[in-house]
């Protein structure tokens, strides 16, 4: 099986449809128009350039703590945006979110949740809990008190979001927690962390969730993907914690992994039955970060360009990746991390768009796969004698017509036959 044709063998589904007029009779023999409207599958990107946007904000941009487009140029990406994404991860980093004790930017994050889930966008909050980005004020507390405001943090935002947010990184990156050293700001959250322990922590974060909104899916996170995230993973399932996913990091500044690398990771996390996001995915389209940097952020540069010839290789790249990643069954979700070189992270040209605005080759690669050949176009079709027809294609939202009139259905894997009233 070639690549071109692995991911659509994994996601495709067939559905026996039974067309009907509004007053019950079958739409027999008759031509009718199938469409896809949405994916199921999470085709995901990061949702933090819409912030200001979606609170009407203009003129000086507000601080994000890790980037963001203002609101005059997400404006001009908002159409790109939303005719290839279905899935909006929103920024709930600590320091940003909360930089003064008590003032939270909830109405803020909600009104940009809204409007996503307005153009019919799910959303995912990230993250929870994350030592990185923790704020400077809780490190007057004690030990027992971070605790207790770590909880009391998870609920609120669990809680205030419910509705809006279905989904969460619930904790990022614990493999390092508790060993995270910086010269220059030390951290609650480590310090937590180094206390209580890894798994302990862990615990903490996804039963207080849990416990806020029973029903939200709840993602482990991480960018160190050796064998120490395999043994922090075995350990938390060993103790009962209830994780919902395995969130994977490939933040590929330094160049793409390639599909052999891609699918041992793939394979590896695969054996615990849980489904995989991907949560964190960037290919660069300028020149590639040197391969002796270890922590991406070492690599500090006044400029960092898209070129012609890495906007080919990045549109190539992105291109072998979602395939390969489609291709496994495992993965449930996969969020690219930019739409724009615009404020992106690291002043890497890792976006889909140049600063401009402009799509970039890969933009397009892409958007060929998803709304391209992993996407029913208008199609007819011609029903039987009973008015029934089969329909292919990938999991989501479709519609069928007959004339003036169209019905909704959903195509699912192993669907049972499904009847449309078109009106």
């Amino acid at each position: 099986m070639t690549w071109s044709t692995a991911a659509d063998a994994v996601r495709r589904s067939e559905a026996t449809l039974t067309v009907r007029h509004a007053d019950g009779s079958p739409c027999a023999d008759t031509e009718v128009l199938v469409e896809q409207v949405r994916h199921d599958f999470p085709f995901g990107n990061i949702g933090f350039d819409f912030v200001g946007l979606a609170n009407e904000e203009r003129g000086e941009l507000r601080e994000n703590v890790f980037g963001g487009a203002d609101p005059e140029a997400a404006e001009r990406l908002e159409d790109l945006w939303l005719d290839l994404f279905n899935t909006a991860t929103l920024p709930f980093y600590w320091a940003g979110f909360e930089p003064v004790e008590g003032q939270p930017d909830t109405a803020r994050l909600r009104a940009a949740a809204a409007w996503f889930r307005d153009r019919g966008v799910s959303v995912k909050g990230h993250p929870l809990v994350w030592h990185t980005l923790a704020p400077d004020w809780l490190r007057e507390y004690s030990d027992e008190d971070v605790e207790k405001i770590v909880r009391g943090r998870i609920q609120r935002e669990v809680t205030s979001f419910a509705g809006l947010v279905d989904t969460w990184d619930a904790i990022n990156e614990v493999v390092i927690m508790p060993v995270f050293a910086n010269e220059t700001r030390q951290n609650a959250i480590t310090r937590l962390c180094r206390r209580i322990g890894r798994i302990p922590t862990i615990r903490l974060a996804f039963e207080e969730a849990r416990a806020a909104t029973p029903a939200t899916t709840l993602i482990l996170n991480d960018f160190n993907l050796s064998t120490a995230y395999e043994c922090l993973i075995e350990g938390v399932l060993e103790a009962g914690v209830q994780v919902d996913a395995i969130g994977l990091q490939s933040h590929m500044h330094q160049g793409y992994w390639g599909e052999e690398r891609t699918l041992e990771v793939l394979e590896r996390f695969a054996r615990y039955g849980l489904p995989l996001h991907w949560t964190e995915t960037t290919l660069v389209s300028g020149d590639l970060m040197p391969p002796e940097i270890v922590d991406l952020n070492d690599h500090q540069v006044d400029e960092w360009p898209s070129t012609p010839e890495g906007e080919e290789r990045q549109a190539d790249d992105v291109v072998r990746h979602y395939r390969t990643l489609l291709s496994h069954p495992a993965v449930e979700a996969v969020t690219y991390w930019g739409i724009t070189d615009r404020g992106a992270w690291l002043g890497a040209p890792a976006g889909l768009v140049r600063a401009d605005g402009t799509p970039k080759p890969a933009y397009d690669a892409l958007r060929g796969l998803v709304k391209g050949e992993w996407w029913l176009a208008p199609t007819r079709l011609r029903t039987d004698g009973e008015g029934r027809v089969s329909v292919s294609g990938w999991s989501g939202d479709y519609t069928v017509s007959v004339g003036d009139g169209s019905g909704g259905f959903r195509l699912r894997p192993d669907a049972p036959p499904q009847e449309v009233t078109v009106a």
